[in-house]
């Protein structure tokens, strides 16, 4: 194919010089067929006719370029010449625009115009460029800038390209011949109006003979009928398209084409089998699935969707068969109880058909099957049985103990009709108000009820067989009724207001009553003062004959000075039968009131609140003492803490720092750097002279262990021993104490002590006579320096 190219396109470059030559001599484009505008001193000859236009000075006689030209040499666009250049040198011309200079260059003295570099016109195909002719001595235009336009001559360099491929579709099963699939498009970057360069042919090279396509339009259409997806449901196409018409030499581009056979509903559902036997317990509860039958259908997806009914059989009642939307399977699921005692098997005719039907294919056969399905029932030993799973009986609150309230019953409804006891849940009776007979089922009070306390009992029965052990339950509500065993009292707690200027028959207030019994009929109260009330002078009451009564007044000019408070004695009687009655006693409190009728200050409390504080000045100044009675005892506490005797403690290592001018130490927090213990025991310390603590390492080397132990100096030990003395007895003293000591500072050094203490010493060598010639500023360090009598620095001390 690349041979075939080669000389297809060296073929075409003849072909194109020989059309352009043509075009020139007569103004014609054989490719394009169509007439080329006439310009310069070609114009004269071509114009003729009606084609009048001015002439113009500009002479070029090509405007064609050839893309992909591969010479050696420039090549040659065409030629530029004006009326003013007389052939003398005296004219140049000049080149601008689109790729001047980079792309066409001109000769400024004959304006021939080359291409310098290969062309695509696929990435440009015109470019605008202008001309000029211009004086070469002062480089003056002796003629207008002139524009024109080089295009460039296509050549079948690009081969078809599918942009969006690969393809993928999806057609029916089954589909008739000609059933469009898919269109692929192919697009050529050739000239679509310049040759066959861009003119695509289409064929398909795989697939072939299930699907054919369309040579011009590109359509995939299906070539056979009957094409079943279950025996096969994806095909590969490889579609290709040619260029030049499809002829010899041309260029071709493929694609490839996933079709897919989507599913119909061709195909009818049938049982895997004809008959189906399954067992089940009796015990089993309804809405249980007793059987699963498996349905086969070729088809996927809605179309193999099933519908499942019982058509025939003797638990048509019983049963019901549904489809499970996951598997399709058939499931037979229990809507009544079973009972092997009653019937042992049932046999059922099923039948199943698709959901959905293609009436396209109801010739291929009915899309329905039946088989048998015989359920056999297998016997289990069950609980007893109530009669009744819910019983409701009444009882009086009044009932005495041992009162028969009702009767429970159940049986076994297995053959053996082995024997029952009843029991009660106490669960559900925790006070066991009630007991039963356990042979008999008769229910009875065990205690005294009050149905002002439960008015219901929710009680569970047990029914037992014992050998196996199996229970039975059932439900037993109790409603306690009613008796008139509650006297009325008032309905709430009264606080009842007497204004000091209530005239005479006023009504102060309006009582109610409430009766913890609920008769029947409803409730009656009667209002009325009692005996010892009756006669007084103050207030009266009044019986309002709808549960409610007034008290009034019966004198004005009640004043606080002379009585704050009054007790009403109040008589309220139900109307049960027997009929109670409690007596209730009123307080009327005598306040002033305002104009309207609002108490202000009611009895001797409200002038004892007016002399004094008011109840939030009261309440700020009990915080404030509570809070001074909390700073005072926390201040005692830690005064308490603060004089306690520093007691020791033998089993506890307390530790104190002794800090040494040639060790780090580590401040107060360091309780173990050193131990204390030898500070306690001066005879310990005479026993281990100058040796360290065992129990610690130090992690720095310590100038003071030295070879040399230090001196045993009574004036420290003295020393040490005051202040030991001093902190045991001291009860305030703190736990720890530091002890800073210079005895010995920089014995055993290998750098030599920096001290100058040692130079008081008869073997120092150096002499400090001199600081006493100093004068009287120095006179100190004279005489702590100079040499004593005895050559001892405590001794000049």
């Amino acid at each position: 194919q690349k041979i075939q190219k080669k000389y297809y396109k060296c073929f075409l470059i003849f072909l194109i010089s020989l059309g352009q030559t043509l075009q020139n001599i007569f103004c014609f484009d054989f490719f394009n067929s169509v007439p080329l505008p006439p310009v310069g001193t070609y114009q004269r000859s071509c114009e003729g006719g009606a084609h009048h236009r001015q002439r113009r000075s500009w002479v070029w006689n090509q405007f064609f370029v050839l893309e992909e030209y591969t010479g050696d040499e420039p090549l040659y666009v065409g030629k530029l010449h004006s009326d003013v250049d007389k052939g003398e040198g005296q004219v140049k011309y000049v080149l601008n625009g689109q790729g001047a200079t980079s792309i066409f260059t001109i000769d400024e003295n004959t304006g021939d115009i080359h291409a310098t570099k290969r062309l695509d016109r696929e990435e440009q195909a015109y470019y605008t460029l202008r001309a000029q002719a211009r004086n070469r001595e002062n480089n003056l235009p002796v003629e207008p800038e002139s524009e024109f336009v080089i295009k460039v001559q296509d050549i079948n360099d690009n081969e078809p390209k599918f942009l969006n491929g690969p393809y993928s579709a999806r057609v029916p099963e089954m589909s008739p011949v000609g059933t469009s699939v898919v269109t692929v498009v192919a697009t050529d970057a050739d000239d679509p109006t310049y040759g066959n360069s861009a003119r695509v042919i289409y064929s398909i090279l795989e697939g072939q003979p299930y699907f054919s396509v369309e040579p011009k339009t590109g359509v995939v259409k299906t070539a056979l009928p009957n094409m079943d997806r279950e025996a096969r449901d994806q095909y590969l196409l490889v579609i290709q398209a040619k260029d030049m018409v499809g002829q010899m030499g041309g260029l071709s581009g493929t694609t490839s084409v996933m079709v897919t056979l989507t599913d119909v509903n061709d195909n009818p559902p049938h049982f895997s089998r004809k008959s189906y036997q399954f067992s089940m317990s009796e015990s089993l509860p309804v809405a249980s699935v007793v059987a699963k039958i498996k349905t086969l259908d070729s088809d996927v997806g809605p179309n193999a969707e099933m519908e499942y009914r019982i058509v025939d059989g003797d638990g048509l009642g019983l049963f019901r068969i549904t489809p499970d939307r996951d598997t399709q399977e058939g499931l037979i699921t229990l809507q009544k109880g079973l009972d092997f005692e009653t019937k042992s098997s049932y046999t059922l005719r099923v039948e199943v058909s698709n959901r959905n039907i293609d009436l396209r294919f109801l010739s291929l056969g009915p899309f329905s099957d039946t088989a048998t399905v015989r359920l056999i029932v297998e016997n289990v030993d069950e609980p007893p049985v109530f009669s009744l799973p819910l019983s409701k009986m009444l009882i009086s609150e009044a009932a005495k103990v041992g009162t028969t309230i009702g009767t429970v019953s159940a049986h076994d409804p297995d053959s053996t009709n082995s024997p029952i006891r009843y029991s009660i849940d106490r669960n559900t009776d925790l006070e066991r108000f009630f007991n039963i007979d356990a042979t008999t089922g008769v229910i009875s009070t065990a205690k005294p009820l009050d149905r002002e306390v439960n008015a219901i009992h929710n009680v569970t029965i047990f029914a037992m067989e014992m050998h196996p052990l199996q229970v039975g339950k059932c439900i037993i509500l109790i409603t306690v009724t009613d008796i008139n065993d509650n006297a009325p009292v008032f309905a709430i707690e009264y606080e009842t207001y007497l204004c000091e200027s209530a005239r005479p028959g006023q009504v102060i207030e309006t009582i109610s009553a409430m009766d913890r019994d609920e008769p029947q009929s409803g409730h009656r109260f009667f209002f009325s003062l009692t005996a010892e009330a009756a006669g007084n002078l103050n207030f009266t009451l009044r019986d309002n004959k709808d549960n409610t009564a007034s008290v009034l007044t019966m004198r004005g000019g009640f004043q606080r000075h002379d009585q704050t408070m009054y007790r009403l004695p109040v008589l309220i009687m139900d109307g049960g039968s027997p009929a109670l009655s409690s007596t209730n006693t009123l307080s009327i409190r005598v306040c002033d009131c305002d104009p309207d009728g609002a108490p202000q200050s009611c009895g001797s409390e409200a002038s004892m609140l007016s002399a004094g504080l008011s109840t939030g000045a009261l309440i700020a100044i009990l915080a404030c003492i509570l809070t001074l009675l909390v700073l005072v005892l926390l201040i005692v506490t830690m005064r308490r803490r603060k004089k306690e005797p520093l007691i020791l403690d033998e089993e506890r290592d307390v530790r104190e720092n002794i800090v040494r001018y040639d060790d780090e130490g580590g401040g107060e927090e360091d309780t173990e750097a050193f131990d204390m213990v030898a500070l306690r025991n001066l005879k310990l310390v005479r026993e281990s002279g100058g040796k360290t603590r065992r129990d610690v390492t130090p992690e720095v080397p310590s100038l003071f262990l030295s070879s040399r132990p230090p001196p045993d100096n009574g004036i420290f030990r003295d020393f040490i021993w005051d202040r030991l003395k001093e902190a045991d007895v001291d009860a305030s003293a703190p736990p720890y104490d530091s002890l800073q000591t210079y005895a010995f500072e920089g014995s055993g050094s290998a750098a030599e002590s920096l001290s100058s203490l040692d130079s008081l010493s008869t073997d120092s060598e150096q002499n400090y006579d001199y600081l006493s010639d100093w004068g009287p500023r120095f006179k100190k360090l004279a005489d702590l320096y100079g040499h004593s009598d005895d050559g001892n620095l405590f001794g000049s001390l």
